[in-house]
This record gives C-alpha cells, sequence and structure tokens, in this order.
C-alpha cells in the first residue's frame, strides 16, 4: 500500500500509524503487559469520490491475545468525544455492540435509530416482511430493538438497542483521521460476562449487512476483501486491497491457495467444504462420504472457538486415526489434560520451524490437489515442560457445524477473505518464512496498495 493513491515508496502498515498522538488503553488480563494505542485503532473516512479516483484503500487493526480466555481483542474510538474500548474479535458476528452504559462520558453525536427505520429494516432483515414494515405508523417513534449474541457463551438477548454514533478510522496510507458513522447495538452488563476482562463488547465482522467490516466495505472501500493474520501475541485485520513490496510478505500472498466459500444464506460465519482429513497423509476413514454435505453449513472458521472442534464421531475416527500415526512416530501417551482429550510426552520429540515433529494433520478441500496442512505448531498444545496435547476437541453429537477450525490453527496463516468472489485464500504456516503475524504489528512488512 502506497503513502499516496499513487505508486510511492513502500512504507510500513502501521509503523506510520505511530507516528500519530498515542493514547494506551489497558486490558486487564495475563498478558497485562500489552496495551493497544488508540493511534493503531484509529480508521477515517475518504468519501466515494475520492476513492473512484484514487488505488483502492486499505484499514488496519491491530490485534491481541488475551492470554487469560484465548480471545483476540482490538480497540475502537467512538463517539463525542472519543472513548478507547476494547472489542472481541468475531469473525462470524452479525453486529458491532457494546455495553453503551459503561460509557463515562455521554457521546453528543449518538442518535437513536427509529423502529420504521431503513436502518432498523436492514438490520432485522430477513426477520420482517418488508412490504409492511412501513405500514405501521402507531410505532414509528420507538427505538429499534434488535437481538444481539455473545458468540462466546450462546448468550442472547432480544433487546439490543440498535444506535448510529462516529467512529474514528485510519487507513493503512497514515492520512489524517477522520469518523464516520456507525451502525452498533447497546447491549445490557450481562452479556459482557464470558469476554476478555476490560472488554466493552464484540466486533462483528461477518457476512450480514449490519456487520463492522459490511459497514467499512459500503463507506470506505470497494474491495469487499478481509485479510487476517493471527499470533500467540499479537496480529491484524485488515479491510480492502492489501499488498506487500517486501519479502518474505509478497512471496506468500502470491502463494496463497483458494477455496470457495460456502454461501449459506442463513448463517454470517465464514466457512468451506472439507472433503477429507488425512494424517501423515493417509486418509481418515469417515461413516460419511463427505465432512461438508450440502445443508451442514460446512466447516466454520472461527475466532471465539479456542481449539479445533470435531462432531464426536467425526472426532472418534481422527482421534483413532492420529493414535495410530504417533505410535508409528514413537510418541509416548499420557493421561489427558482438560479440555484435551489426547495428550503426549514431549520429550524426546525433534522440532522444526513449524513446531515439533508430530503427525502433520491435512484437510483435503475441493479436490486432493488443495489441502490445508496443519503442523505442529498449530496442532500441539503444550501444557507444561513435560506434556504437549492435541487441539482438537470433541464437539459433541450434534454442533451447528461438524468441524470448527479454532483460533489456535489460524495462528500464524495468512487468511485472506474475498467476498465479491466469495472464495478465501490461505497460506501454509508462515514460520516456515522465518516470519509471524506479529510481526504485521511491529510494522515489520512495508505494504503498498495492489
Amino acid at each position: 500500500m502506497s503513502a499516496s493513491g499513487g505508486r510511492g515508496d513502500p512504507q510500513p502498515i502501521l509503523t506510520n500509524l505511530l507516528q500519530l498522538p498515542t493514547v494506551f488503553t489497558p486490558m486487564a488480563s495475563s498478558n497485562s503487559s500489552l496495551f493497544l494505542p488508540l493511534s493503531f485503532s484509529l480508521l477515517f473516512l475518504l468519501s466515494n469520490l475520492s476513492l473512484a479516483n484514487t488505488s483502492p484503500i486499505s484499514f488496519a487493526l491491530p490485534l491481541i491475545k488475551d492470554d487469560a480466555t484465548l480471545q483476540y481483542f482490538t480497540t475502537l474510538s467512538y463517539g463525542t468525544p472519543l472513548v478507547p474500548t476494547n472489542f472481541v474479535l468475531d469473525l462470524g458476528g452479525s453486529f458491532l455492540w457494546l455495553h453503551c452504559a459503561s460509557r463515562n462520558i455521554p457521546s453528543s453525536s449518538l442518535a437513536t435509530v427509529f423502529l420504521r427505520s431503513i436502518q432498523c429494516l436492514t438490520a432485522k432483515s430477513p426477520e420482517i416482511e418488508t412490504q409492511t414494515w412501513f405500514l405501521n405508523p402507531a410505532d414509528q417513534d420507538q427505538s429499534c430493538q434488535i437481538p444481539i449474541e455473545n458468540s462466546v457463551t450462546g448468550k442472547r438477548v432480544t433487546e439490543g438497542e440498535l444506535v448510529q454514533d462516529l467512529v474514528a478510522l485510519q487507513s493503512t496510507q497514515g492520512s489524517k483521521g477522520n469518523k464516520v458513522e456507525t451502525l452498533f447495538a447497546c447491549s445490557p452488563n450481562l452479556l459482557l460476562n464470558g469476554l476478555a476482562s476490560g472488554a466493552g463488547g464484540m466486533l462483528g465482522l461477518g457476512r450480514s449487512r449490519t456487520s463492522f467490516s459490511s459497514q467499512v466495505f459500503h463507506s470506505l472501500t470497494p474491495q469487499r476483501k478481509i485479510t487476517l493474520c493471527l499470533s500467540s501475541s499479537s496480529g491484524v485485520v485488515l479491510f480492502g486491497n492489501t499488498g506487500y513490496e517486501s519479502q518474505p510478505a509478497s512471496e506468500i500472498l502470491r502463494s496463497l491457495t483458494f477455496t470457495p466459500l460456502v454461501t449459506d444464506q442463513d448463517q454470517t460465519f465464514p466457512s468451506i467444504n472439507v472433503n477429507s482429513i488425512k494424517i501423515n497423509g493417509k486418509k481418515v476413514s469417515f461413516n460419511t462420504p463427505s465432512l461438508s454435505q450440502k445443508g451442514n453449513g460446512g466447516t466454520q472458521l472461527s475466532t471465539v472457538v479456542p481449539y479445533t472442534t470435531l462432531q464426536s464421531s467425526i472426532y472418534a475416527n481422527f482421534e483413532s486415526a492420529y493414535l495410530k500415526a504417533a505410535s508409528s512416530m514413537n510418541m509416548t501417551r499420557v493421561s489427558p489434560v482438560a479440555p484435551f482429550g489426547l495428550c503426549f510426552r514431549s520429550g524426546g520429540l525433534g522440532s522444526s520451524q513449524v513446531g515439533p515433529n508430530v503427525p502433520v494433520i491435512d484437510l483435503v478441500l475441493q479436490s486432493e490437489m488443495v489441502k490445508w496442512s496443519i503442523y505442529g505448531r498449530n496442532s500441539m498444545v503444550r501444557v507444561s515442560d513435560e506434556v504437549m496435547c492435541l487441539g482438537f476437541l470433541d464437539g459433541g453429537l450434534n454442533p451447528t457445524n461438524p468441524i470448527v477450525i479454532g483460533g489456535y490453527q489460524l495462528e500464524d496463516v495468512l487468511l485472506q477473505f474475498d467476498f465479491d468472489t466469495s472464495m478465501v485464500g490461505f497460506s501454509s504456516s508462515i514460520l516456515k518464512k522465518k516470519t509471524s503475524c506479529s510481526d504485521f504489528k511491529s510494522g515489520f512488512m512495508p505494504a503498498q496498495s495492489v
């Protein structure tokens, strides 16, 4: 991404942002030494006219992993005056929601969204009949109430108030900050239960018209892309068209493998079709011809589920096949450590750039040639100096999705969601390139628009 609309010299994404005034927002957790500077969380408004006459704009939000909850959070500032607030990232969330009452200084720019408004219709659809929506003027002065959910706990409330306020935004090009009107939902305090300490709400990036990402796409950038890079410490999420001039970033982007997104109108979270699983090159036998049969929602990608979960019957066969592969590699099984079901002694195992030398797990996608390979760094979780456990869990008998790929398996893997083409690109572990997703936050990888 160039520093201007043209093809200037490459500039570090987040190094540019460091030149802005910085306000630190601490978040209480076991990772309390990590703070998100407000300058990192600023995105700003560029008019549709300017977008038409310049190269595509992208926007960045830095991410931090909370050690206590294993959630990923960022900071946004909203209202007048601007108040920084921490949000847990939800890749499939339908809304930006927060506990508005926790704000100490009232926002003078906060606006109520009324029941019979276009904004309310957009947020409630498809729950209502559009034809009759505007025909009852009796309640037109009532505020818009919508259901919102804490996707970490599954807690749902039916009367979240939809409002509109200013959110500070900044492009990766490092221009002056501005503010954009954004719809979000106000939640009761009880909905914060289960979120990382200090979090004020959740930032939804799902495929709904009212998610935060959809509003960014509509107002600020014509490129409906999300690029996500998580790590065990820090990372980044980018909105819009993203390219890198430096190595190894440009090589990683060029080498992405693409697979179709499941386009189910009833789901907002991103999902893909996994046709089979291989462990050390051997196909695992399951009782179904396909792990992503039509109608089951596919394999979900999640930032709120810490570790990959498999439907019980799938997990049983997977566990058996993994044990067989582990035994052939002389791995010693030990007593399980909750929440994991399969643990091993870590002593005596070699290691490489991609983690301990353990069986490689391949998720086979649309063909035998297209696979997502999961190495030791993303499959094994170290629980002590002597023990490591397989980061794949039994997801129960009747989960919504037969497979949910959790945040741990997404770390140090570059993901790019292209909603215009309904495709998602993924890299192999970028640890192979002697880099990490935490380098994005530090400005290690210079970026330039393409």
